[in-house]
């Protein structure tokens, strides 16, 4: 009888663990993609590493594109809930519509367009800021990064306020395009998101 207890405890224990992992999706540019990197280099390999030392069973999947814009991630994002239905998006978009000089008021509307979607799909939604050179002028800089924390604030979600924080501006920790970061600062932007991110899984 002790033993059916056991048996019984184990494999309601399983369950349990197997009903709390859920889907990490991950919807990004070229930081999360990896540009430049060996697949097991970038930030969000590292994430599965840490998801796997820590305890945590979450499925991490990485729907980042090399160049993409907060539009195309508002395209393609409707598609990506209905497939992995995970319980928490990450979306790094916006860095390319700011390089190219696009309304912050559009790339507005495309976060809060994908939060919007996200969290009628049952997910959690943790936003990813992001901020631009100097010499794109301290206006557009401004209105650029507030973009990402109005839409944060609006929606009521948690924000990174700035991903390459310790990383933007250190040619040391860039690859020679000055743009992309290189294998040495993935483990400062996984650093940047973690406290952020743990409390949502």
């Amino acid at each position: 009888m002790r033993v059916w207890f056991l048996s019984a405890g184990l494999a309601l224990m399983c369950m349990a663990q197997n009903a709390a992992a859920g889907t990490v999706l991950i919807v990004g540019d070229s930081i999360s993609a990896g540009f430049g990197l060996d697949t097991r280099e970038g930030w969000v390999s590292l994430l599965e590493q840490r998801l796997k030392r820590e305890g945590f069973d979450d499925k991490v999947v990485n729907a980042s594109i090399s160049g993409d814009t907060s539009a195309g991630g508002r395209a393609r994002l409707p598609a990506l809930l209905a497939e992995h239905k995970p319980e928490l998006v990450i979306l790094e978009l916006g860095g390319n519509d700011g390089l190219r000089g696009m309304l912050p008021t559009q790339l507005q509307q495309n976060l809060a367009a994908m939060i919007n979607s996200s969290k009628a799909s049952g997910a959690k939604v943790l936003l990813l800021g992001m901020q631009l050179p100097p010499n794109y002028g301290a206006r557009y800089n401004k209105v650029f990064a507030e973009a990402f924390s109005n839409v944060a604030a609006e929606k009521k979600i948690p924000l990174v306020p700035f991903f390459l924080e310790g990383v933007g501006g250190h040619p040391e920790l860039m690859q020679s395009d000055g743009l992309h970061p290189a294998a040495g600062a993935q483990d400062k932007l996984l650093e940047n998101v973690w406290p952020t991110l743990k409390p949502l899984l």
